[in-house]
């Protein structure tokens, strides 16, 4: 049975005129990676601040591994690490003092902090610059040790708010592989992100916001399902495609088949259980397929279909 590490009832919260967050709810389950996924300004970093207990709800509440975060703080907070948008560390001492720092903020002491510490760097890929200035860190690496500074106390819940913003691709891959790794060990994520690939790799579930509100919540499958679209296979072959065609227009699975600019293009439901199909008939025809293609519909489909705008407009 799943359980619930994180629960959001019904949050709302005002800046002046702006409705930032708008009755927003959802859940989230122990050890899943879940996304927020929007624009600037759709209320992701609201929502995570009433989450996280740095700001306070108008109305709404959340639960942390089962705590409320407005009634028992400190037993909800205990269980949180937040990764901010914003870089916090002290750029004029070492990754390694940096993680001192905090680690004994934590309460961690002795070997337990040494260990620790020593984990957290293999896991965001800093051991050979543990001992050097944070200053001379490019804003990649300062983001990885941003990262490592919320892991020290192997927190059960993570919140990463937009923690691959403007750095190195090198950097960006270290984040989302350690992500990947945390998951495995059983640690809940919640992530928000503005960028589509991001949300597509990492999440078991994904929530789309937009002007305050949650549009749409599922998984990645059950998110393009509400767009409809089918699967695009772009094909190149080596013969006349008229026989081919009527053969794979047979196939089942393949919606429509169009042929334009020596490129055979096959619309289906899905592109991994019919692909061994269309090579099986292909050899059967004497045609060798010279070219593949395959063009899945994405996130941003799905953000079009419901807003009627582009997800970075």
């Amino acid at each position: 049975m799943k359980t619930e590490a994180i629960k959001v009832q019904n949050l709302d919260k005002h800046f002046d005129d702006i409705h930032a967050v708008d009755d927003v709810s959802f859940t989230i389950h122990t050890g899943e990676i879940f996304s927020l996924l929007g624009p600037n300004g759709a209320g992701k970093t609201t929502t995570i601040g009433m989450i996280s207990g740095l700001l306070t709800p108008d109305a709404g509440e959340v639960w942390l591994m089962g705590n409320s975060v407005l009634k028992s703080p400190k037993l909800a907070k205990a269980a949180l690490g937040v990764v901010p948008q914003e870089i916090a560390l002290y750029e004029d001492i070492s990754a390694r003092a940096n993680l001192n720092f905090w680690g004994k903020m934590y309460g961690l002491r002795g070997e337990e902090l040494i260990t620790r510490v020593d984990e957290v760097l293999a896991l965001v890929g800093l051991e050979d610059r543990a001992n050097g200035a944070v200053s001379k860190f490019s804003g990649g690496m300062q983001r990885r040790l941003n990262v490592g500074i919320a892991l020290l106390h192997e927190p059960q819940v993570i919140i990463m708010d937009e923690p691959t913003v403007g750095i190195d691709p090198q950097s960006r891959r270290k984040i989302l592989d350690s992500v990947k790794q945390l998951r495995d060990q059983g640690v809940t994520i919640l992530y928000t992100t503005h960028y589509m690939e991001e949300a597509q790799e990492l999440s078991d579930r994904i929530a789309i916001m937009d002007n305050g509100k949650i549009i749409a919540l599922g998984s990645h499958q059950e998110l393009i399902e509400i767009v409809g679209e089918l699967d695009r296979i772009c094909l190149t072959i080596n013969e006349k495609p008229l026989n081919v065609i009527r053969a794979w227009e047979s196939l089942e699975g393949v919606e429509k088949v169009t042929a334009e600019d020596g490129r055979i293009n096959l619309f289906v439901k899905d592109s991994n259980r019919v692909l061994p199909d269309i090579f099986e008939t292909a050899a059967k025809e004497n045609v060798r397929i010279t070219g593949v293609d395959i063009q899945e519909p994405n996130l941003e489909a799905v953000f079009l279909h419901l807003t009627g705008r582009a997800l970075r407009d």
